[in-house]
């Protein structure tokens, strides 16, 4: 499929009217005041990550993230992890995504969390970033490589935006077996023609080609499957659906798109990694 006709049915697939709404109506549905709101009282919607926010600082931890680094989240959603990064190790995040209304979404409630100061967000395509060459610190992405076929012209832009001696941080859903066949509909995707996902050692490999270095390269899958497990087991229950949740994004099919994920992890047909890649100085 051509990076257009993929643009296109990105946007059909996460860009729901009336997503921002739907957030604020659950806000008020859980006696939130926008005027007190913290970053993590909308994670349950802007972090639907497997691990969520708890994943967010784990992650940034190994990656040692310190005060002041600029950070380039590549699809950033809903803004979530990077807020979390903002309030939890002062960092200033830049966010793009491909979907105009996540990143319309992102800077609203940033700006109702008083984070505004810390992260922006804007529409970008992960192929060809609109950034200087060396300009972060930190590039950033969770779980938003899922929807990208060209991935080695994605890591080009990575490493040629990071600075000597900055650090691509993922954490990614990756192929169990190359070529599996795995059970849709999943978040990222309704069917197979949207999700381009490679194995391992492709991934691992493709990055080191352009003489960056592992310092981390970890297999994630059963540090965070039961619990995501639970919160799959929720999702589905239309009879107790969360106030607060990814169905707001997602709409009806989010807890069988949530099932279908525990299914492929226990059968190994996907996997969890988490990474920190140095680029040479």
């Amino acid at each position: 499929m051509d990076n257009q006709a993929l643009e296109a049915r990105v946007n059909e697939h996460y860009g729901k009217e009336g997503l921002l709404e739907r957030i604020l109506t659950a806000a008020s549905d859980e006696g939130l005041r926008l005027d007190h709101c913290q970053s993590s009282d909308f994670s349950a919607v802007s972090e639907f990550h497997i691990g969520g926010r708890k994943s967010t600082i784990e992650l940034a931890k190994m990656a040692q993230l310190s005060e002041g680094d600029k950070v380039l989240d590549v699809g950033c959603g809903l803004g979530g992890p990077a807020r979390t990064l903002v309030e939890e190790f002062g960092v200033f995040v830049d966010g793009i995504d491909l979907t105009s209304e996540f990143c319309a979404v992102a800077n609203e409630l940033t700006r109702i969390t008083g984070l505004s100061e810390g992260a922006k967000f804007s529409q970008g395509n992960a192929l060809n970033l609109n950034c200087e060459s060396g300009s972060y610190d930190v590039v950033w992405t969770q779980q938003s490589c899922m929807n990208i076929e060209d991935k080695r012209q994605m890591f080009a832009e990575v490493n040629r935006v990071l600075k000597p001696g900055g650090a691509y941080v993922f954490q990614e859903v990756l192929a169990g077996v190359e070529d599996a066949v795995i059970k849709f509909p999943v978040p990222w995707a309704k069917e197979a023609n949207m999700s381009y996902l490679w194995d391992e050692e492709k991934i691992k490999n493709s990055i080191l080609k352009l003489n960056m270095v592992a310092h981390i390269w970890k297999n994630a899958t059963e540090q965070y499957l039961d619990e995501y497990r639970i919160l799959a087991a929720k999702t589905a229950d239309v009879s107790n659906t969360p106030v607060m949740g990814v169905h707001l994004m997602l709409g009806g099919e989010a807890g069988v798109m949530r099932r279908n994920v525990v299914s492929n992890l226990s059968q190994g047909l996907i996997a969890i990694y988490q990474g920190v890649f140095k680029k040479e100085k």
